[in-house]
């Protein structure tokens, strides 16, 4: 098996001032920022709060540690944060009834018109090459935001968590690790698994995705919004990733980039069911005060999920690559 390493990238090309300004602030050592603002939706902002957030993860090369405590950059975080936050509440329908909000996710329209469905009925390898460059920003962290939500519980919901995160970082095993499986993938695929090698490819929709699980995760005051997110992902994940598995295999993908799906196609049906009963349900049992912030976090979920199906969808039925105009695998051919 080959070790992923735990590399640090650069940072990357800024797409607007409010990006810029959180870039070029973290060049230097630690101080004062200017308050930002914007459309909390649009590329700039995205990147500037993922940059912002990534200072939890693993960090850039070259950036002072300090700065992810720093009081003037969570200032400027907070409300770029807000901004999302705020927008992401005006966009959903609301309400309390998780019960019928995880019943919703259940339904499947027939014939369904998502991105697997494309990918497995009519993509080519090159869709297929931006699916995973798109995902890679999310699954060579796999399972790592939500981890933050497990101080934040208690009882059975925190003990049913930990199982289902015990799964998603390969039962003790890195090398089954889903993020050692996306590595492995990415690399069977001809791609780079370094630790967002894509990040200066990606739009804003696959940033946005991130951005909302890193905020639930940071954030007690949301907890009941990222445990609705982590169960939304759960019970939608094991049929798409069947498609997915069909679609490679009528590709003539390599092995390696079948087995991540079809890994999770085992897993998460297991996950949902645990998802569903023991830490929604185990939650709601003892702060059902919660319900909406549940309903919010798959709502929110599936909101952005679908803009960046649409996105997708739309890009490559227009016969247009999916990344950015600039991003060097466009340029090269290669998306």
């Amino acid at each position: 098996m080959t070790t992923h390493p735990a590399v640090r990238r650069p940072l990357p090309t800024p797409r607007g001032p409010i990006s810029a300004t959180v870039i070029e602030a973290l060049g230097r050592p630690a101080g004062h920022l200017p308050i930002v603002d914007g459309d909390p939706y649009d590329e700039d902002h995205a990147l500037a709060l993922h940059v912002c957030y990534e200072l939890h993860y693993r960090g850039f090369t070259g950036v002072d540690a300090e700065w992810e405590w720093e009081p003037e950059l969570l200032r400027l975080r907070r409300g770029l944060e807000l901004g999302f936050l705020d927008a992401l509440r005006s966009d959903v329908d609301g309400g309390d009834d998780a019960a019928s909000a995880l019943d919703g996710l259940l339904v499947e329209v027939v014939p369904g018109n998502g991105v697997s469905h494309f990918l497995r009925d009519h993509g080519k390898w090159q869709h297929m090459r931006e699916y995973f460059v798109h995902r890679s920003i999310y699954h060579l962290k796999e399972a790592d935001p939500h981890a933050w939500v497990i101080p934040r519980l208690h009882g059975p919901a925190k003990a049913a968590l930990v199982a289902v995160e015990y799964d998603e970082f390969g039962g003790g095993h890195g090398e089954r690790m889903h993020a050692q499986l996306y590595a492995d993938l990415l690399r069977a695929a001809g791609l780079s698994d370094d630790y967002l090698s894509y990040l200066d490819d990606v739009t804003r929709h696959t940033l946005l995705l991130v951005n909302l699980m890193s905020m639930l995760g940071l954030h007690r005051s949301l907890r009941g919004g990222l445990v609705g997110h982590f169960a939304a992902a759960e019970i939608t994940t094991a049929p798409s990733a069947h498609r997915m598995a069909q679609a490679l295999r009528r590709l003539d993908a390599d092995p390696a980039c079948v087995r991540f799906f079809t890994e999770h196609v085992e897993a998460d049906a297991v996950h949902e069911q645990v998802m569903r009963r023991d830490v929604v349900g185990g939650l709601l049992e003892r702060e059902p005060e919660l319900a909406a912030d549940v309903v919010f976090g798959i709502q929110a979920t599936d909101l952005l999920e679908q803009r960046f199906a649409d996105h997708l969808l739309g890009a490559w039925k227009a016969g247009r690559s999916s990344l950015l105009p600039d991003s060097s695998l466009v340029q090269r051919g290669d998306g």
